[in-house]
């Protein structure tokens, strides 16, 4: 049975949080699904209805909302940040000295981990086969220390900060040794951890480190230390409407149901109003509907083609070029299915 023509749109359009479930969470909006309702892919009305907008941007983290796509679009570019655009990750690590309580592999595990700031795009995968790196796949870095005792230290004091030097290892120990001409070609850009912080090993007097390591170029889906972001999700748009006035104490009750920021109590001829101002910051907790007073004067639902994407960087490439990079994977795809397609009917 056809769905009443007053509820068609709310069907392809929203997803609705009720007290005990949620409804319209399935695709709808599919060719023949609704009389008068045309519904095929069509290029021009999605360029006209397909946008991005940059909510917040700084140097780790984004948030944009990407409107007018489908959730398995979304979906698609959610994963291909996270495990397609390639980065410059520690593959190989050489230990010529290790004599601290760290064993080599959980040494050299830690030292995978630690992102590297430079541009992968400079860079070209390395074959599986090669022994030896070259200055366009490969980048070397070094990791040489020593911990002596300190001759200045206090007789008295017990602060290995004090009695030792070069007792914490950090991430600022790892220097970069070129390769090649790659001195010349990154002339004052020094490839270098992009943390200086990062706690990689305790040692004692006696105890040294003699490392050399080799990053290469390669994606998170062969492994999570080549991830360029730290998280990247996204969310659909949340909408909340009231249904009737509430006012009073209702209002306040109101407010409070909701995450700051959502609900604003107004004075309106010397009467408490509560009226919707940001939807958007909602955790859609749907907490209202505790109250039996109020569930009935609140609708709660979320645009089903509007997507609110986080995209926090660990720092390797900033979060507005990896979103680029995306897409740019995304197209390719989308040109090696094309050509898929067009070598199949040819045979």
């Amino acid at each position: 049975m056809a769905a009443p023509m007053s509820n068609v749109e709310e069907l392809r359009n929203r997803v609705i949080l009720n007290e005990f479930g949620v409804r319209n969470v399935h695709t709808t909006d599919f060719p023949g699904n609704y009389p008068g309702y045309v519904d095929s892919w069509n290029l021009k009305k999605f360029q006209k209805k397909f946008r991005i907008d940059i909510i917040q941007m700084d140097e780790n983290s984004m948030e944009f909302d990407m409107v007018g796509i489908d959730a398995a679009i979304a979906n698609a570019f959610r994963r291909i940040l996270l495990a397609e655009v390639p980065t410059m990750a520690v593959e190989k690590v050489f230990v010529y000295n290790n004599t601290s309580i760290i064993q080599d592999e959980i040494l050299a595990h830690r030292l995978g981990l630690v992102p590297i700031k430079t541009d992968p795009r400079l860079f070209e995968y390395r074959n599986a086969d090669d022994e030896e790196g070259t200055e366009i796949d490969t980048i070397q870095l070094q990791l040489k220390v020593k911990c002596t005792r300190n001759p200045r230290a206090p007789r008295d004091s017990s602060d290995p900060r004090e009695l030792y030097i070069n007792h914490m290892v950090y991430s600022r120990d790892i220097k970069w040794v070129p390769i090649g001409n790659q001195a010349d070609v990154f002339g004052e850009a020094i490839i270098a951890p992009v943390h200086n912080d990062i706690l990689l090993a305790q040692l004692r007097p006696g105890q040294e480190l003699d490392i050399v390591m080799h990053c290469v170029k390669g994606i998170g889906k062969d492994h999570a230390k080549f991830s360029p972001v730290a998280t990247a999700s996204y969310r659909l748009l949340p909408e909340i409407t009231l249904t009737e006035p509430v006012e009073g104490e209702k209002a306040e009750r109101l407010k409070s149901c909701f995450s700051p920021g959502v609900i604003e109590v107004e004075n309106v001829e010397g009467t408490p109003v509560a009226r919707v101002v940001n939807s958007r910051l909602d955790t859609c907790s749907r907490e209202v509907l505790r109250h039996d007073d109020l569930k009935n004067v609140v609708k709660l639902g979320r645009v089903r083609d509007h997507f609110i994407f986080s995209v926090e960087s660990t720092g390797i490439l900033a979060p507005d070029v990896l979103v680029c990079e995306a897409i740019n994977v995304l197209m390719a795809k989308c040109r090696k299915f094309l050509h898929e397609l067009d070598a199949a009917e040819m045979e």
